[in-house]
C-alpha cells in the first residue's frame, strides 16, 4: 500500500520545526500557521488535496502531526524515528493491512484510518505535549 502513496516531505515528529518552511516549498503547498497559547499549528494544503498539520511546541520541536485527505503523506518522513515503530505495529496488528490502526505506547501514540481517497490520522508524543494541551486537540 505504501508504494502506491506519493512521497511528501514534512517536519518529522520529535524534530525541530525549522524545516516547515522548506517543506512547503518542496511540497508546492500553501501554509497557514496558527498560534495557540502554548503551541503553533502549521497547516499545509498539498496539491493532492491532503491537509498536513504539524504541531510545534514553543521550544521549537514538533510534538504531533495529523493529516486528512485523499492521500496519505509520506509517513516515513512525517514520523521520523518513530516510523519503524509504526511499521512493526501495523504488521503485527493488521497483518500488513492499513484500514485502521491504533498504537498506544508510553512514548508514541498513533491513530490512522481510511480508505481510498479518504485517509486521516494523527501521531503524537505524549511526553512532549505542552502543558495544558490535551491529545484531543491534535486533529
Amino acid at each position: 500500500m505504501m508504494a502506491l502513496v506519493p512521497p511528501f516531505a514534512c517536519a518529522a515528529l520529535g524534530e525541530p520545526e525549522s524545516s516547515v518552511a522548506g517543506d512547503v516549498q518542496q511540497l508546492k503547498g500553501s501554509i497557514k500557521s496558527t498560534v495557540r497559547s502554548n503551541y503553533r499549528v502549521h497547516e499545509i494544503q498539498l496539491p493532492s488535496g491532503t491537509v498536513l498539520r504539524e504541531f510545534a511546541a514553543v521550544n521549537g520541536n514538533v510534538f504531533a502531526v495529523a493529516w486528512s485527505g485523499p492521500a496519505i503523506p509520506d509517513l516515513r518522513q512525517a514520523l521520523g524515528r518513530y516510523f519503524d515503530v509504526y511499521v512493526k505495529a501495523a504488521h503485527e496488528k493488521q497483518g500488513g493491512h492499513h484500514r485502521h490502526l491504533l498504537i498506544e505506547q508510553s512514548e508514541f501514540v498513533m491513530h490512522s484510518s481510511g480508505h481510498m481517497r479518504a485517509f486521516s490520522g494523527r501521531a503524537y508524543l505524549p511526553q512532549a505535549l505542552p502543558p495544558g494541551t490535551s491529545a484531543g486537540e491534535i486533529r
